[in-house]
């Protein structure tokens, strides 16, 4: 049911919706920045700190957030930080983060179509594209700076996803120069202070040096066109040897990378057609394998509905879901099971999530981000039966997947509208959920983008 009595409601025309769950507190941070991914870290001392990437430097300087949510029912706002000069480098921003073994990684990009934020001075001004690399064990609230890591394609989209559990290795969607869209790139960290290169791998039509007389423009804008076609979204998921990655237009892709000097394509699974919308984000966004089950859950990302302006959406999209992948044999992916369509609460202001706040219009609607479950990360909830989504504009989903072949909704939690416009989209201005993050005492973060972030609890057993 509707909510409009609980403190968390605020915007018009959705006061928030629950069902088996409970808010145990909401933080606005300083009420200027909003988190894109999330990263959650254990201090030697026991404290919980959540770390947020914003994707853009932003009007407001906002680069890196930093809270404390060992007291989930008291969250502190710590501060924010850009790690880089805002003028000096006006087309970089952070996308991405991760967090292991006492080191924090945040993803630079400086594209795509950056000229329409400076016009044609691109070849005057800095950009980073890569990785940085910091150290937490000193000081977690003041991250102290190790390296910094190139790309080599000077305002593009640079290092979108990736993944680090740890160790030796991060395993990087990444731009490089001689390839068409993001390729995998894996940075050997033994060293922190000097990063290297490893190994890399793409699929074969993404190699443009391969095609006489082929060029490709690294700085030009995106557009779905591009997104239909096969490049690496992320992250490589790297399990048992194996990396299970989501290849935009090109599905699931397996690599074995027991050897990361040099990948080796097992196998693949497309989803186009019929899946994916032409309108919506990464045609295949994220492959999360399932520790120990030979299982997959794999994404066709929708789309935020405040990117649209109205009239742009005016007919059927194709459908954007969440799958159930079978890889007992990594060379033979097989599809068993889709996730069920989120639950419309009964007093919701729309008949259906494809049409709500869209006048008539029928959107890309479908799923964002994933919890990720990593052993490199103690402090992260681990269980391979539950899944947790966030959905967008229709919230946190919470999926019992104990029985692959027939995924139950658990339960679900839509934010309120926002009342306030951090980023500058012209559509309807509907909450969206964004990122998700479990701790191991079953803490349930999400950040809702624009506005703050919100921790919850189960009030089911399971």
């Amino acid at each position: 049911m509707g909510n409009g009595k609980y403190f968390y409601s605020k915007g018009e025309g959705n006061d928030g919706y629950i069902k088996n769950l409970e808010v145990l507190s909401y933080c606005d941070m300083d009420g200027t920045c909003g988190m894109f991914q999330m990263a959650l870290y254990k201090t030697e001392d026991g404290r919980y700190l959540l770390y947020g990437a914003a994707f853009a430097a932003g009007p407001n300087g906002v680069g890196v957030m930093i809270s404390d949510v060992t007291d989930p029912k008291n969250p502190k706002f710590i501060k924010k930080f850009v790690p880089f000069d805002v003028e000096e480098m006006p087309t970089t921003s952070i996308p991405k983060i991760q967090i292991a073994d006492d080191l924090m990684i945040l993803a630079m990009t400086s594209g795509a179509g950056p000229g329409a934020l400076v016009g044609d001075r691109l070849s005057e001004l800095k950009s980073e594209q890569g990785i940085r690399i910091y150290s937490l064990k000193e000081d977690p609230e003041n991250p102290k700076f190790l390296s910094y890591w190139d790309c080599g394609v000077p305002h593009s989209m640079g290092v979108h996803r990736f993944m680090y559990n740890g160790g030796d290795y991060v395993h990087l969607s990444c731009e490089a120069d001689e390839f068409e869209g993001l390729i995998y790139r894996i940075i050997n960290i033994s060293d922190p202070t000097n990063p290297y290169e490893e190994g890399r791998w793409w699929a074969p039509h993404q190699y443009v040096d391969g095609v006489p007389g082929r060029t490709v423009n690294h700085q030009e804008p995106h557009n779905p066109n591009f997104m239909d076609k096969g490049w690496l979204h992320g992250p490589p998921f790297v399990m048992d040897g194996k990396a299970y990655m989501g290849y935009c237009g090109d599905g699931l892709m397996i690599v074995d990378v027991e050897n990361p000097k040099r990948p080796k394509a097992l196998g693949n699974l497309k989803f186009m057609p019929a899946f994916s919308s032409h309108l919506a984000g990464a045609r295949t966004h994220t492959a999360l394998p399932l520790k120990g089950r030979n299982l997959c859950v794999v994404t066709n990302e929708g789309e935020r509905y405040g990117f649209f302006p109205e009239g742009t959406l005016n007919k059927p999209q194709a459908m954007n879901n969440i799958h159930m992948v079978d890889v007992s044999d990594p060379t033979n992916p097989v599809m068993i099971a889709q996730f069920p369509y989120p639950e419309v609460p009964e007093d919701f202001p729309a008949p259906n999530f494809n049409t709500y706040g869209l006048n008539g219009g029928i959107g890309p609607f479908g799923p964002h981000n994933l919890h990720e479950p990593m052993d490199g990360k103690p402090w992260l909830e681990q269980r391979t039966d539950v899944v947790y989504n966030c959905y967008f504009h229709a919230g946190l989903r919470i999926y019992d997947v104990s029985d692959p072949y027939y995924i139950k909704e658990k339960a679900y939690f839509i934010p309120p509208n926002p009342t306030h416009r951090f980023f500058p989209f012209p559509g309807p201005h509907l909450a969206s959920t964004e990122d998700v993050v479990v701790d191991d005492r079953g803490n349930i973060i999400i950040d809702a983008l624009e506005d703050g972030f919100y921790i919850l609890r189960k009030t089911y057993e399971d």
